[in-house]
């Protein structure tokens, strides 16, 4: 926790990485805090769009007059499907109402900091979401087993790629770009 300048509390938002990262690259705090917003807003659109799409299929499948024929496990899946998806939606949304709320009160390293998180909580909920909508699918065409099969994959690859590759390659630090005071080729 670092103290707050002049007002005596202390914020949950360590600027630190900030201001390493700034120095590394020729930039202030502020320029850092803007890009890296602009980046999160960037990755939410692709999420948002997804899960926008995925919400609006389940809404409607339960109005079709196939779905009165589906069983127990099937109804469940659906419900796992239907609740993760609009968990995902509201979490990735969420960043949008905390932009609302704190603009233009200089809180724009905690909007970065929240906003990372939630992005990664909806993505989380979003994988689930998307494997279960697939077993829910392959078990009714295709049957119980292919449906497991399917969609533990599906989950399997959306664990593999988007956690488990980029914590291996953050904790390798794989393809990190040296510090500017150990890089030979730096001008200066």
């Amino acid at each position: 926790m670092v103290a707050n300048a002049g007002r005596g509390r202390r914020s949950q938002f360590d600027p630190a990485a900030a201001v390493l990262t700034a120095r590394a690259r020729g930039e202030t705090v502020h320029q850092v805090l803007d890009r890296n917003l602009g980046e999160l807003l960037q990755e939410l659109r692709v999420a948002i769009t997804g899960v926008q799409i995925l919400f609006a299929f389940l809404l409607g499948l339960a109005f079709t007059a196939r779905f009165a024929t589906l069983g127990g496990f099937e109804i469940g899946l659906y419900t796992v499907a239907l609740m993760s998806t609009a968990l995902a939606t509201i979490v990735l949304i969420a960043p949008v109402s905390f932009h609302r709320l704190v603009f233009r009160r200089r809180q724009k390293a905690a909007l970065v900091a929240v906003a990372d998180r939630l992005l990664l909580a909806g993505l989380g909920l979003l994988v689930l979401a998307i494997s279960s909508a697939v077993l829910l699918i392959l078990d009714v065409v295709l049957g119980r087993w292919q449906g497991l099969v399917g969609g533990a994959l599906v989950a399997l690859a959306g664990g593999l790629t988007w956690y488990a590759l980029p914590i291996w390659a953050r904790r390798c630090a794989l393809g990190a770009a040296p510090d500017p005071e150990e890089d030979p080729d730096r001008q200066g």
